[in-house]
């Protein structure tokens, strides 16, 4: 079963290097997608063993996953599994393991990682207590993190919510409005 790890970055070169041998040592394939760094990103990525992808100029997270998702489409189409992962190590990359076994064990279409509220400082749990809060209401739901940045799909997922992908800080959201749009099997898991 093939592993994927799509990794935006934007001038993370002080992180990049320590993400991509973690992903890589758990027998995940990281694909990098160098949103227009002027750093040294994309060279760090190329020289320690990950896909490396590399926008021209900088366009926002979400072309930055859409571009990733189209290259992953295309070239490596026996793929099962994908885990979305943020460059900065805001998760460690041994949490996308749970990601992977909720997807494998489970079988949902997407899964939402979960944040353990009590490790999150003050300001960021009340945003997105406000938000989460909002967001269950409009679409009718009971999630416990619509925020979380580290994300899973299977096959049949990524096609159907690639076109509801937005940039901004609503970039997460949006993958999720996508996957209840298109009735997926959402599931969540503690990371």
């Amino acid at each position: 079963m093939s592993r994927f790890a799509i990794i935006p970055a934007f001038n993370e070169e002080k992180n990049i290097e320590e993400v991509v041998k973690k992903v890589s040592g758990l027998g995940i394939t990281p694909i990098v997608v160098d949103d227009g760094s002027t750093d040294n990103t994309f060279n760090v990525c190329k020289n320690n063993g990950a896909i490396a992808i590399r926008h021209d100029t900088n366009k926002g997270k979400g072309e930055a996953i859409k571009t990733g998702l189209n290259y992953l489409l295309e070239n490596h189409p026996e793929f099962s599994h994908l885990v979305l992962m943020d460059a900065d190590m805001q998760y460690h990359p041994e949490e996308a393991l749970k990601i992977f076994d909720e997807l494998e064990k489970n079988n949902p279409d997407f899964v939402m990682g979960h944040r353990d509220w009590r490790k999150v400082p003050f300001r960021h749990r009340l945003g997105n207590f406000v938000w989460r809060t909002a967001f269950n209401i409009l679409f009718d739901t009971d999630l416990k993190d619509t925020n979380c940045g580290l994300i899973g799909f299977n096959k049949n997922a990524i096609e159907r919510i690639k076109g509801h992908i937005l940039g901004g800080y609503i970039v997460d959201n949006s993958i999720l409005i996508g996957a209840i749009k298109n009735n997926l099997k959402i599931a969540h898991t503690p990371v």
